[in-house]
């Protein structure tokens, strides 16, 4: 019984590092709101490449860095950055919500 105990310790400190994940994403939205109304009040444009790009190229040498698929981290960055796009879009008023936070 001491593996199954071990497991579960196991998963719980993997439960705590997805808490943690969770609670940095929102984190990182809820900063993106917070670009997004400093574009809006600026007239900024929402879209910016080479930021985008930046963020990618990033995640690309973290993933090299750490032995982590550069695949897994280009497609995770890929739908963090349709999320905030979406979400800087709302904030700045280029499109229309239906949804609720």
């Amino acid at each position: 019984m001491v593996t199954d105990n071990g497991l579960k310790a196991l998963r719980m400190e993997l439960d705590k590092i997805d808490e943690q994940l969770l609670d940095n994403m929102k984190a990182r939205l809820d900063c993106c709101v917070q670009i997004a109304l400093h574009k809006r009040e600026h007239n900024i444009p929402m879209m910016q490449p080479s930021r985008i790009n930046f963020v990618q190229e990033r995640a690309a040498r973290y993933a090299e860095a750490h032995r982590i698929s550069p695949d897994f981290l280009r497609q995770l960055y890929t739908l963090i950055i349709s999320e905030t796009c979406r979400v800087e879009d709302v904030v700045i008023g280029n499109t229309i919500t239906g949804g609720h936070n």
